[in-house]
């Protein structure tokens, strides 16, 4: 008999005798206890889907959060710049990641306060706790999302569309909120590219007019968009203007 084959016999008896094993010592995992509001999932149960929300945290974040059109914003610049690795991939979702926390810190606040905090001190369940969480993360995304994506995505939905914000599915609300952050990030990435763009052309029009040809413009253009860029405080500014775009800034 072959090694994938005691492999799936093993896997057959682990299957069939884990339940009974779990049942003799009281083991049980999906189960339902009564509690003051009705009734609610058991400790391991919640722990398993904790640890399943864990698992998904990194989409979670592209999907929920401000860290796609931040990240997106990130590098266009860099490209605009005519930077290939500098700054690296990793410095540019640290960034994104930091300002992520710092703009959806008010979110993260109620989320704390209204869902999670109750749920510690075991005073709603975890289902209810999950609907309190989806209200402040609810209201931050119908903001950031524009009407023309909400409507296509309600259209390939087939949903109704003349909900009202409090009706639109979340499942719904997430694809839209994506597509808007995408649009949103593109167009303050045209604006970035806008002033690069310009001094690559003025520096390559002073090459051709002085026979330079064989110069690559990008090597004379390098140092002065990065002059610029420095000199006119642009890393603050730009986290200054992606913060001013989620309406952090009065």
């Amino acid at each position: 008999m072959s090694k994938s084959a005691y492999i799936k016999i093993g896997f057959l008896l682990l299957t069939l005798l884990l339940p009974g094993w779990l049942n003799a010592q009281e083991l049980t995992l999906f189960s339902l206890k009564s509690t003051e509001e009705g009734q609610d999932y058991n400790v391991k149960l919640q722990i398993l889907l904790v640890m399943t929300l864990l698992s998904l945290i990194p989409a979670l974040l592209m999907v929920l959060t401000s860290f796609t059109r931040i990240i997106i914003v990130l590098a266009i610049l860099r490209q605009a710049m005519g930077l290939q690795q500098s700054p690296p991939n990793r410095v540019l979702i640290g960034i994104a990641l930091m300002l992520t926390v710092l703009i959806m810190r008010p979110v993260w606040q109620d989320v704390y306060h209204n869902a999670y905090k109750p749920f510690q001190e075991e005073t709603i369940g975890l289902e209810e706790a999950l609907l309190k969480a989806e209200v402040p993360l609810r209201a931050f995304m119908l903001k950031q999302t524009r009407e023309s994506e909400l409507h296509q995505v309600l259209l390939i939905a087939n949903e109704p569309t003349t909900l009202s914000a409090q009706e639109i599915p979340f499942e719904v609300l997430m694809p839209a909120f994506v597509l808007s952050e995408l649009t949103t990030a593109f167009q303050i990435g045209f604006m970035l590219f806008i002033p690069f763009l310009i001094i690559d052309l003025v520096v390559a029009s002073i090459l051709m007019s002085m026979g330079m040809m064989m110069l690559s413009p990008l090597i004379i253009s390098l140092p002065f968009k990065l002059m610029i860029f420095v000199l006119a405080d642009g890393w603050s500014m730009l986290a200054g203007t992606l913060a001013a775009t989620f309406g952090m800034l009065p």
